[in-house]
């Protein structure tokens, strides 16, 4: 199934562009943070959450009470990806660039409203990026469950596009005594720091140096 239609084809650089659901998962599965686009009174709103890929779909959650959740459900919305992965510097402003990767997502949100549903959606989320985490935890209460809110989303329609490699100047700039390269980012996870109220007995976890963001899988 082709996930091309005439709203996602890829109009500008087409060659970077990309509706490979594979190369979609993959940028999907590497980068938690998402933003979706939906529309409140008739004007355009844009939420930053975390989402997480189960097959064919793409989830999401926050407060059953935001009007980002209640906005969204059943509606039209655009689920947006995107990682910088560097700065591409050239021999002129023009040729100046960024690397990146990124994913639209074009459907309607589906709310999950069976509790049990909802209750694995949110272990797949922590699952799918910090491993082993849920099964230490305290157990979710119906309150905290119904609080919560959750979106989900099949992927049917969008497109990925990545820009990677060195700049691509003029033939006539390579001759100008011009320093030009690449400057990577990179998403890393730092050292943990304590809550300073554990207590004294509890130690960090080993499924703390299992949490990844920000690379594909290899």
């Amino acid at each position: 199934m082709t996930l091309k239609t005439e709203r996602t084809r890829v109009k500008r650089s087409h060659e970077r562009g990309s509706h490979d659901r594979e190369q979609i998962n993959a940028i999907l599965d590497a980068i938690p943070f998402c933003h979706i686009g939906y529309l409140r009174d008739g004007a355009p709103f844009v939420m930053p959450t975390l989402q997480w890929r189960e097959g064919d779909y793409v989830y999401w959650h926050g407060s059953s009470a935001s009007s980002a959740i209640r906005g969204s459900r059943s509606n039209p919305v655009c689920l947006t990806v995107s990682s910088l992965d560097g700065v591409v510097l050239a021999r002129s402003g023009l040729n100046h660039s960024v690397n990146f990767r990124s994913v639209m997502l074009l459907g309607d949100a589906e709310p999950v409203t069976d509790p049990d549903h909802k209750a694995a959606a949110l272990k797949a989320m922590f699952d799918a990026m910090m491993p082993g985490r849920w099964d230490v935890l305290r157990p979710m209460s119906a309150k905290e469950l119904k609080a919560t809110g959750v979106l989900r989303l099949k992927i049917t329609e969008g497109s990925s596009k990545i820009r990677e490699g060195g700049p691509n100047d003029d033939d006539a700039d390579y001759s100008l005594p011009i320093w030009a390269g690449v400057v990577p980012i990179e998403t890393r996870l730092m050292p943990a720091i304590p809550d300073p109220r554990n207590l004294p007995d509890v130690t960090m976890p080993a499924h703390i140096a299992d949490i990844k963001m920000g690379q594909s899988e290899s």
